[in-house]
Order: structure tokens, then sequence, then C-alpha cells
């Protein structure tokens, strides 16, 4: 169980959540299951969603999990087939996967700080900086292909996640950050799109949050903050990081069409104060 900052009754809807074995995606799971909705958790990862689905139903709730990579429009259309034949429509549809590679980074911050055995901007791999283009960007896309036809009758909603790094590129991460950028305009097309379908599209633009797999990238050994982390907080008029549970009133508001049934198109901070902040 999880403290639910606001609550709204999601009883019998149903809700598609890709990257659901992530940290951010499965605590909107949980969310929604406690709120009533049916929960279909798809992710690459099929252990870990079967691991939250048998989590939340052995509390109570209603959730499956489903492996899908989505990358694949026949897996995603399998997949689909699955979720109408366990639950019925997608009512909403949160486009939670995405992520960085290794082979899309570069080493330094700066050009000039570049070193022999680093990898410079002209290092960078292009399959490298492909592949996360297509997984934020594509991996979006045809979800969004796949589960909006559920509300052409009805309406619905759908939900991006897009980032910070779509206002301002953090270094090291070119293509991350402009896919993310991307994924922020794609919202807005889409909004603009199906408003006359009743298909309301925002996103929320999460901050800096610790997890497993940035860990190491932000503390050492010991806990301290490394020099990245302290440039993160310095520049967080909060001076620190945001907690996955902290992006759950936001999607809870902006996915009920009594709450927010006026708002499309948005793509909201939640980041401590990052954005605000010029660094004087």
């Amino acid at each position: 169980m999880i403290h639910l900052p606001l609550h709204i009754d999601y009883t019998d809807k149903v809700v598609v959540i890709t990257g659901a074995g992530g940290l951010i995606c499965g605590a909107m799971a949980r969310a929604f299951a406690q709120c009533g909705a049916k929960v279909a958790a798809l992710d690459l990862n099929e252990e870990a969603v079967l691991k939250l689905a048998d989590e939340l139903c052995a509390e109570g709730f209603i959730c499956k999990g489903y492996k899908a990579n989505v990358l694949e429009p026949e897996v995603l259309e399998a997949v689909h087939a699955q979720v109408l034949a366990d639950f019925g429509k997608c009512n909403i549809l949160i486009n939670g996967a995405g992520g960085n590679n290794p082979r899309a980074t570069t080493t330094n911050e700066y050009h000039h700080e570049a070193t022999p055995n680093g990898k410079s901007f002209f290092d960078l791999d292009a399959d490298g900086v492909d592949f996360v283009f297509k997984l934020n960007f594509q991996g979006t896309l045809l979800p969004t292909q796949v589960f909006a036809k559920d509300m052409l009758e009805d309406g619905g909603c759908i939900l991006n996640i897009s980032s910070m790094n779509a206002y301002t590129p953090l270094t090291k991460i070119p293509a991350y950050s402009a896919a993310k950028a991307g994924i922020s305009n794609f919202t807005q097309w889409l909004a603009t799109h199906f408003a006359g379908m009743g298909i309301r599209c925002n996103a929320i633009a999460p901050g800096f949050l610790v997890s497993a797999q940035n860990y190491s990238l932000l503390f050492h050994e010991d806990g301290t903050p490394t020099a990245r982390s302290a440039k993160i907080l310095n520049g967080t008029p909060c001076h620190r990081y945001v907690n996955a549970e902290e992006l759950l009133g936001a999607t809870l508001f902006l996915c009920d069409d009594r709450s927010a049934s006026a708002i499309t198109g948005v793509v909201l901070p939640i980041d401590c104060g990052f954005a605000a902040y010029s660094g004087v």
C-alpha cells in the first residue's frame, strides 16, 4: 500500500501503463489499483510486472502483468488483444517506457575536458542515439496507436512521461534530452489531434529522482554525493530529490475527466523548483 495524495474513484476504469516494471510507473500502477482501476502493467521485464501484479492482487486490487516490447507493433497488438479479453477497452494510457543508453552518452560535460580514454561527442554511437530516440519517442507513439483506438468512441486520457531535460538539456545525454523534448512536443500534437474525439493528452516532467539505475552516478559508496549530484542539488531550490510518490497527485488529477476536463496539451514540471531557478 502507498499513501494516496488524492482519493479519486477510478473503479472500472482500465488503465494501461507501459514501463510499469520501473520505479515511477510501478508507483503509478499501485496508485491506480488502489483507486479501484483495472491495471494492465506492461514492461519488457516480465518478472517485474508479474511480481507487481501478484503483490497488488494479494492486497485485493486488480492488476495483471504483461510482457511487452513497446517498439514492436505486433507484440503490442497481441497484448492489446489480451487486455481487451481480460479487462475491456483501455480508458487511460500511461506512456512510461523510456530511458537512456551509455552509447549515446559522453564521458565529460565539456569537450575541452575530454580525455583520450573517454567518449567525446564525436565518439557517440549512431545506433545508440537511434535506440534512445526509438525507445522514448516511438516507445510512446506505437502504444498510443494501439491503445488510443479504444478511446475513439467514448473518449479517454493519455499521459506521457517527459522530463526536465525537455526544457533545458542536461550535459552528457544529448540524445535523451532531445528525445524527451520530442515527447513534450508530441504531447501537444496529440492533444490537438484528438481534441474533437474527447481524448485528452497531457504529460508530466519529473525532476531528478534517485533510483537503483542512477544511484552510483549520484552517490559514492559511502553515501556522500558525487560532484554531479552536488550540481543538481545546488541548482534545485528545494535542495532535494523528487520522490516517485510525489508524482502521483498530478498523475491522478490529470487523468481524471471530472477534475481535469479542460486540461489538455499541458506538460507539468514536478521538479522541486529546478526549472524555475536561474542559478543566481
